[in-house]
C-alpha cells in the first residue's frame, strides 16, 4: 500500500472475484474479508470480517447472471457498509444488469435500469461506477456520483497490436451502435460501415441494408454486449453476402454469453471474438476463437483517482485519443 491508496478498502461479491482480485492486486492491497453465506431459504446473508469505519470502500460486483442474486448481494453488501460507518462507498459495476430496460419500447413497460439505480442509491452508495452502459443516457438515472468508464481504448489497442488492419473496416451492427462503432473507427483510424436490421423475434435478426463499402475488406464487428451471438452472426452473414472477406473480427465488452451463443460464435465466418472480464466466461464457454482482456487496470486506475479526487475524464481522454499515424 502506498499513499494513493491509504484508507482504501476493495470488497466483492460472488459475480466477479477473480477480477476482484486482480484490482486489488494493481493497487497492492489484498481484498476485504467477508462471509458470504445463504440461509436455507435462499436469503444472503453478509457479516464484515473487519472494521471499516471511516474507510474508502469500493465493492466490485457485476450485476451478471443470476443477474437477480448477484444484484440483491450488492444491495446486501451495499448496506452492510453503510451500517458499519463506512466513509464512502463506492459501488463498482462492471457489467450493469438490467441496462438493455433503459426506456419504455411500448406501453406498460418499467425502466428498470432506472429503478436498480434508485436501488443502489438507497442502499446506502455515494457512487457508481460502471464500464461501457448499454446506453449513455442510464448516467442520469442516478441521483449519486456516477462515473462512466469504457473498455473501448483497451480492446482498440489490442486490435492494433493483434491484427493487420490495412483492410479493415468497423462494422456497427445497427444503427444504435453507430457511436460506439464511430469511436473504434477514430480510434483504429478506418472507415466505418453500418447495419440496419430488424428483430423478427427474441432470437431471430433480419438485416436489411449495409451501408458502406465492405467488398474485399475485413469486418470488425463492434458492440458493447454478446448476449445470444444471433445478431453477431446474421450480419457476419449479410457482410460476406456483399463481399466482405469472410475472416469477420468481433469486438464487444461485455460477454453476457446466453444459449445458444456457442453455436453462433462457432460459425466459420467469425475468425476471432474479443471480450472483457467485466463478466466471467463458464469453462464450457471458452471457445478457442475467444480472447478474453482485463479491465483491472482501468478499474484500479479508477479507483486511485476517485480516492485522491482526480479526475477520471481526463485519463478517459487521453486513452481514447491515441490513435495510429
Amino acid at each position: 500500500m502506498d499513499n494513493r491508496t491509504a484508507g482504501v478498502a476493495i470488497y466483492c461479491g460472488s459475480a466477479t472475484p477473480a477480477l476482484a482480485a486482480a484490482v486489488a492486486g494493481h493497487l497492492g492491497l489484498t481484498l476485504g474479508g467477508r462471509e458470504l453465506t445463504r440461509f436455507p431459504d435462499g436469503e444472503v446473508r453478509v457479516q464484515l470480517e473487519q472494521s471499516v469505519r471511516g474507510r474508502d470502500i469500493y465493492i466490485i460486483q457485476s450485476t451478471c447472471a443470476p443477474v437477480n442474486e448477484h444484484l440483491m448481494e450488492l444491495l446486501i453488501l451495499i448496506d452492510a457498509f453503510h451500517r458499519a460507518s463506512a466513509g464512502r462507498i463506492t459501488a463498482i459495476i462492471p457489467y450493469y444488469g438490467y441496462a438493455r430496460q433503459e426506456k419504455k419500447t411500448t406501453g406498460r413497460e418499467p425502466i428498470t435500469a432506472k429503478l436498480v439505480a434508485n436501488l443502489i442509491a438507497e442502499a446506502g452508495a455515494h457512487r457508481v461506477v460502471a464500464v461501457d452502459l448499454h446506453s449513455a443516457a442510464i448516467q442520469g438515472f442516478f441521483d449519486i456520483g456516477m462515473d462512466h468508464l469504457t473498455a473501448v481504448p483497451l480492446i482498440a489497442e489490442y486490435l492494433r497490436a493483434t491484427f493487420d488492419l490495412t483492410n479493415t473496416v468497423v462494422v456497427a451492427p445497427d444503427t444504435g451502435g453507430a457511436k460506439l462503432a464511430d469511436s473504434y473507427a477514430f480510434m483504429l483510424n478506418l472507415p466505418l460501415v453500418v447495419m440496419h436490421k430488424r428483430r423478427a423475434s427474441p432470437h431471430d435478426v433480419e438485416v436489411r441494408a449495409v451501408v458502406g463499402s465492405v467488398i474485399g475488406k475485413r469486418p470488425i464487428i463492434v458492440d458493447d454486449i454478446i448476449a445470444t451471438g444471433g445478431t453477431i452472426r446474421a450480419c457476419a452473414h449479410a457482410l460476406v453476402e456483399a463481399g466482405a472477406l469472410p475472416e469477420v473480427i468481433v469486438a464487444a465488452t461485455h460477454p453476457v454469453f446466453s444459449p445458444p451463443v456457442a453455436d453462433y460464435l462457432n460459425d466459420p465466418l467469425i475468425s476471432s471474438v474479443i471480450v472483457t472480464d467485466t463478466i466471467p466466461i463458464p469453462a464450457a464457454l471458452r471457445l478457442p476463437k475467444v480472447q478474453e482482456l482485463s479491465v483491472a487496470p482501468l478499474l484500479a486506475e479508477a479507483i486511485t483517482r476517485l480516492h485522491t479526487d482526480r479526475s477520471i475524464s481526463e485519463y478517459l481522454r487521453a486513452h481514447r485519443e491515441r490513435r495510429p499515424v
